[in-house]
């Protein structure tokens, strides 16, 4: 569960623990991007409000897009509830979305988390675990019609770089998923620290108007839940 943690005598900050799922073939920058924006958030203003932790099935070593071998934290039965779900993309999804084990973590843990994330056809896995039902959704552009295929009681968002339904939040491919997780930084935490995040990062995409359009009007045209 979210943890305060003091800041300088003034209100609490809450620590939140972000677990990123990993397997075969995920698309790199699908989980580095948001790995690095929720690990770096607030270390200028000595802040710590995320623990970020990586989490294969069996906590074995993957082979990632292009060869990149990564060595996860935890297994799915040792990692910790996590406040923050996050399923990344990559060709590896095709496989997984039909892993009665993997959607069976997806399904449970995404059920109970504060925030359930994917990038890219990440959300392939969610629809394939029961979770976008009734919402709306994007992916990569280029399995816009495959997540139609698999999630047809969702609305998919052709050309939306983020979708937040107010707990559910997903994002189109690749390089979105650093937008998306500014995005859940700035709701959470507030856009200065979102921007001192992306300053900090050297990071120039137009990630804040799409950001302030969907808490304007959220991705299911619910009302969201302001910054706190």
């Amino acid at each position: 569960m979210p943890i305060p943690i003091p800041h300088h005598g003034a209100a609490a900050v809450t620590r939140r623990s972000v677990a990123i799922v990993l397997f075969d073939d995920v698309e790199v920058l699908d989980f580095a991007g948001p790995f690095e924006v929720f690990s770096v958030c607030g270390r200028r203003s000595l802040l710590d409000p995320f623990d970020v932790y990586t989490v294969s099935e069996r906590g074995q070593t993957i082979r990632a897009r292009n060869g990149l071998i990564v060595t996860p934290l935890h297994s799915f039965e040792s990692a910790p509830s996590p406040d923050i779900l996050l399923v990344p993309g990559g060709f590896g999804t095709r496989r997984e979305m039909k892993s009665p084990v993997m959607l069976e973590f997806v399904a449970r843990v995404g059920t109970h988390c504060e925030f359930l994330l994917s990038v890219c056809t990440g959300a392939l896995v969610l629809a394939c675990a029961g979770l976008l039902d009734g919402l709306s959704a994007t992916t990569h552009h280029l399995a816009l019609d495959e997540l139609r295929a698999v999630a047809p009681r969702t609305t998919v968002r052709e050309g939306a770089r983020i979708v937040d339904n107010g707990r559910v939040i997903l994002s189109s491919g690749v390089s979105a998923g650093i937008d998306m997780s500014l995005h859940v930084v700035a709701r959470l935490l507030g856009d200065d620290l979102a921007l001192e995040t992306a300053r900090y990062m050297e990071y120039e995409g137009d990630w804040q108007a799409r950001s302030a359009s969907e808490r304007r009007t959220g991705g299911s045209g619910g009302a969201l839940r302001p910054a706190t």
